[in-house]
C-alpha cells in the first residue's frame, strides 16, 4: 500500500533515503557536482554499474561515463571511464548498461551535441563490461531537428527490446527543458521504432513540466514505472522521483498527486532512480540524491 489511496499489492518500491549509503561520492562538494544517472546489471555474482559524473556549468558538466564492478553493490571498482571528448559530445548523461541474452554486452550513451539543446544515444558493444571502447560507438537514436532523444531506459521482454527516452522540443529556445517519454521497440536494439508518449506532465501538479522514466518492472500483470518530475523550469536538475503504471508500455498513469520520493535536504532532489532485481528474488535501488550541500551522490539501498 502506498499514500493516496493506491493499493499495487506490494509492487511499488519506495525509495526510503535515511536506509540508504553512498555508492559513489560526487566529485566536488558544492552545487553542480554530481555522481549518479545510474544503470546496474548483476551478472555472475557481481554487480555491474554504470553513472555519470558531472562538474558545473562552465566547469565541464556531464564530463564522464564509469563502468565499475561489485561484489556487494556497495563498494565499486571503476573498469572502464568513457569522457565526453571520446564521444565528441558536450556533455553525457544518464547511460544504460545491458546485458543481451547471448552475453553481449552494451553501453547506451546519451552525448549533446556541440553549441545545441540536441541530445543524441550512441550504442557501444564489447565482450565484457571491462572492454567499452568509444572508438567503436554508432548513433542507435539520433533524434532530429525537433527533437531531443536521451536518458535510455531498455528492457529486454518476450523476444522484444523496449525503450523508453526522455524526449525533449527543440523548437522554442524557452521551452527545452521541457521532457516527456516515448516508448519504441525494437529487434535488435540498434534499430528503433517509436510508438508513442508513454508518459506526460499534469497541468497544475508536481510534474507538470516534465516525466522521465527512469526504471521500469514488469510484475503481476501491469507495468511499473518510476520517473522524474518536475513543476517548472527552475526545478531543473532536482527532479523528484513518482511511480505510474499501465498494462501497455506505450500508455502509463500517475498513480499520485504527490512524488514517491525526494531527498531530505536542500531542493528535495531524489532522481534517475533504477531498481536491479536480484537473482535471490531481492531487489536493490540505485539513485542520484541531493546533499545538504547541495552537490548530488549516488546512494542505493538493499530491499
Amino acid at each position: 500500500m502506498i499514500t493516496d489511496g493506491y493499493d499495487v499489492e506490494g509492487e511499488v518500491l519506495v525509495p526510503r533515503p535515511e536506509q540508504s549509503v553512498v555508492a559513489v561520492a560526487p566529485p566536488g562538494d558544492e552545487p553542480g557536482y554530481w555522481s549518479g544517472a545510474p544503470s546496474a546489471v548483476e551478472w555472475n555474482g557481481a554487480i555491474y554499474l554504470a553513472y555519470r559524473l558531472r562538474q558545473p556549468q562552465g566547469l565541464g558538466r556531464g564530463y564522464a561515463v564509469t563502468v565499475a564492478r561489485s561484489a556487494d553493490g556497495v563498494h565499486f571498482e571503476p573498469l572502464v571511464t568513457i569522457a565526453k571528448e571520446q564521444m565528441r559530445a558536450e556533455s553525457l548523461e544518464r547511460p544504460a548498461l545491458i546485458r543481451t541474452p547471448d552475453g553481449l554486452w552494451r553501453l547506451y550513451l546519451s552525448c549533446a551535441t556541440f553549441g545545441t539543446k540536441h541530445w543524441r544515444i550512441e550504442l557501444i558493444e564489447a565482450a565484457s563490461p571491462s572492454e567499452f571502447d568509444a572508438r567503436h560507438s554508432r548513433v542507435a537514436l539520433p533524434g532530429d531537428a525537433k527533437t531531443a532523444v536521451k536518458d535510455p531506459v531498455i528492457v529486454f521482454r518476450d523476444g522484444r527490446w523496449h525503450l523508453w527516452a526522455s524526449c525533449h522540443p527543440l523548437e522554442d529556445p524557452d521551452e527545452t527543458d521541457q521532457m516527456v517519454t516515448d516508448h519504441a521497440t525494437s529487434e535488435d536494439g540498434w534499430n528503433w521504432t517509436w510508438d508513442g508518449t508513454a508518459l506526460t506532465g499534469r497541468p497544475g501538479q508536481w510534474d507538470a513540466r516534465g516525466t522521465r522514466i527512469s526504471a521500469v518492472r514488469f510484475a503481476s500483470g501491469q507495468i511499473v514505472a518510476y520517473y522524474d518530475g518536475r513543476a517548472t523550469a527552475a526545478e531543473n536538475y532536482e527532479e523528484r522521483t513518482g511511480v505510474a503504471v499501465g498494462t501497455e508500455p506505450a500508455a502509463l498513469t500517475q498513480l499520485r498527486t504527490t512524488p514517491l520520493a525526494q531527498s531530505p535536504y536542500a531542493t528535495g532532489g531524489l532522481r534517475y532512480l533504477d531498481v536491479l532485481e536480484l537473482a535471490d528474488g531481492r531487489c536493490r535501488l540505485y539513485y542520484e540524491m541531493t546533499r545538504p550541500d547541495g552537490a548530488h551522490e549516488l546512494r542505493t539501498e538493499f530491499r
